[in-house]
């Protein structure tokens, strides 16, 4: 797991550099940059793209890539029993859910990383509490290495660590995949300035399709 949260961090790091700047108009112009790892094969530049998977939501039925084919989303990774920043996360990606209720171009993705207590019908109850729609906004569950390593492909440091507040020690990062798997933007999702900034770039990628 060291080197797992090792890569995370590196990646991380590596996205800053590329996303950071002066937040001039100019920039505002500018289309998103991919974000992530990138490759010369044969004189093409191949960039980090999300892989295949398949998880359980909260409604019982399968969520993968065909879910979110044609869509943006926005992802973030959880658990129901966080004692420290999930809540304000959560929060966070309800303003951004209501902010795009109305557009059938995004979604949500949360992934639970603790997936000993936060069952089906546990992260059932957890969307309900917080009243959002299983069709927009989906709360997933499944094995959980994959669901770690899910985290390394979407730059996002996740691991267990009984040292933690609840014992797991994650990033609270919010990121924004486009229609084509590659990772565009993110944001801190302790940070409602920085949520605001983020929404922008979900919408500029929208008015780009």
């Amino acid at each position: 797991m060291q080197y797992r949260l090792f890569f995370s961090l590196g990646a991380l790091a590596l996205m800053m550099f590329s996303a950071c700047g002066d937040p001039s108009p100019a920039a505002a112009d500018q289309a998103l940059p991919i974000l992530g790892n990138r490759d010369i094969v044969d004189g093409d530049t191949v960039y980090h793209q999300i892989p295949d998977f398949s998880f359980i939501a909260q409604d019982s039925n399968v969520v993968n890539n065909a879910t979110f084919a044609d869509k943006l989303y926005i992802v973030d990774f959880f658990f129901t029993t966080c004692p420290s920043i999930c809540p304000t996360v959560t929060k966070q990606m309800l303003r951004l859910y209501e902010r795009f209720e109305g557009e059938a171009r995004v979604k949500l993705l949360a992934h639970t990383i603790d997936i000993r207590h936060d069952s089906v019908p546990v992260l059932k109850r957890y969307a309900e509490k917080i009243h959002v729609s299983s069709d927009k906004w989906h709360f997933v569950t499944g094995d959980e290495e994959k669901i770690y390593d899910m985290a390394d492909d979407y730059f996002i440091a996740a691991q267990k660590d009984p040292d933690a507040p609840g014992g797991f020690d994650h990033s609270g990062r919010i990121i924004l995949v486009d229609q084509n798997r590659y990772v565009r933007s993110f944001c801190e999702g302790t940070d409602p300035d920085d949520v605001t900034r983020f929404m922008d770039d979900v919408q500029k990628l929208l008015d780009e399709q």
